[in-house]
């Protein structure tokens, strides 16, 4: 597949990074030679050097050969990314996606007004992790969550601490432990260890520190919980650190579900900006998140969760630590250097949140067969989860799971097929027009792909 990218900033390269691993031909347009230079050193991807909305530049980068065009241009206007879609569209790209910073554009009315226009995506990095957040407060006793069909399977996160009922166990001790009956509600998928993931065997024992990925339906979440020793706590407030645009969408939503909200910002302008643009029920203070006694003084100890939205990884990191310290039972920290998600998980943060992933999995679902309807990078792993829609006459559909080959480092977790969502078994036979919840390592990705077609 023949990939342009417009832009080199920290989302368009991580995309030519990711995408390029993929053995697709990549190419990316940018016009500040220092961020071009920065990507080349560490992968192999054209560039064209000059300006992304020039009909000139685009054609140079030979946008009317792309099978995707992906403008994701950096600290600019959103103008710049969606004229320059709308061009290489009109020049003759098969796919054209645009990041945008302007929430009204992704009101249905307007996103059909683009797609009319011919951009198939237009994504709000922002927003996504915002709503992101909204969701782990949601199912605050798991590292991480993804829903598909609105909650009727559900994959969801567990970091073993000292005190997990699960600790040492084999999987196969676990297997034993767990009813018949909740055999069918839920299952182990994988178990990230070290920076490595692996697929679990029956002899795979739980160890301190794992991250353990399950899958359940939503009839078996309470019975999970318990095996691992979790429960829901209601979040009923929010301490948010850092007024930028996530912080700022966050606190309306949360607000809007009746939460408790504080926003602290070290911008006094922008505290005034914020004071007029959220609602009156959001307190807005003007002060230094890093100061822990000022965030004392601001009563932390007294909120359900805290999140720190600074732009800074390292200030993030640390203030979730001092709020783990005040006893806040949920730490939510967004940390955008890949590098430092599996530290600030060993620091004890609940949940990070990074905007190059959620972009990533966005758009990583159109470099396949079409079939794909969601793809999400999980952070503390590298492997990528895929929700397929079952084509008929696919080789997905024939026979049991265990006979047709699947991929080894993949594994078929769960199916919605209906209004009936079920965990997927052995025995298990994939019908036409189901939809199938796939765990993955990156290396399978194009043999999994293979199966839906």
């Amino acid at each position: 597949m023949k990939v342009v990218i417009e832009g080199a900033g920290e989302v368009g390269s991580h995309l030519a990074k990711m995408l390029r691993a993929e053995a697709n031909e990549v190419t990316v347009i940018d016009d500040n030679a220092e961020r071009i230079a920065a990507l080349t050193s560490y992968t192999d991807v054209e560039t064209v050097l000059g300006n992304p909305s020039s009909i000139e530049i685009l054609r140079a980068a030979a946008v009317e050969k792309a099978d995707l065009f992906i403008a994701v241009y950096p600290l600019a206007a959103q103008e710049i990314n969606i004229v320059g879609a709308l061009l290489a569209k009109q020049l003759g790209a098969a796919k054209v996606i645009a990041r945008v910073n302007d929430e009204d554009y992704l009101n249905a009315e307007n996103k059909l007004i683009f797609k009319e226009l011919g951009i198939e995506l237009m994504f709000y990095p922002e927003k996504s992790a915002a709503d992101e957040i909204v969701a782990f407060l949601k199912h605050n006793s798991t590292a991480e969550t993804m829903d598909f069909a609105r909650g009727r399977l559900q994959i969801a996160v567990f970091k073993l601490t000292e005190d997990s009922p699960i600790l040492d166990l084999k999987l196969l001790e676990f297997i034993k432990d767990t009813t018949s009956e909740e055999l069918q509600q839920f299952r182990v998928i994988a178990i990230s260890r070290d920076e490595t993931t692996i697929i679990p065997k029956l002899d795979t024992k739980f160890l301190y520190g794992d991250l353990v990925f399950t899958i359940t339906t939503r009839e078996g979440v309470e019975a999970l919980y318990r095996h691992f020793g979790k429960t829901n706590v209601s979040i009923d407030s929010a301490f948010i650190l850092g007024g930028g645009p996530i912080g700022e969408m966050l606190a309306r939503s949360l607000t809007r579900a009746g939460l408790k909200v504080k926003l602290v910002e070290g911008d006094k302008d922008r505290c005034i900006e914020l004071s007029e643009k959220l609602p009156e029920t959001v307190r807005i203070v003007h002060g230094d998140g890093r100061n822990s006694d000022f965030l004392y003084e601001e009563g932390i100890q007294e909120y359900d969760s805290f999140i720190a939205l600074t732009g800074n990884d390292e200030s993030n990191v640390l203030s979730c630590v001092v709020a783990k310290k005040f006893g806040v039972p949920r730490t939510i920290a967004e940390v955008e250097n890949i590098e430092y998600i599996h530290i600030a998980e060993e620091m004890g943060v609940d949940n990070v949140i990074n905007k190059k992933l959620i972009t990533a999995g966005r758009i990583f679902k159109f470099t396949l067969s079409g079939k794909a309807r969601v793809v999400r990078y999980m952070t503390g792993t590298n492997a990528e989860v895929i929700e397929y829609t079952v084509a008929p006459g696919s080789a997905i559909t024939t026979g049991p799971i265990k006979d047709i080959d699947f991929p080894r480092n993949a594994i078929i977790g769960g199916v919605i097929r209906g209004s009936e969502a079920f965990i997927a078994v052995g025995d298990t036979v994939i019908q036409p027009y189901d939809r199938v919840a796939i765990f993955a390592l990156p290396e399978t990705i194009q043999d999994i792909d293979k199966f839906f077609k």
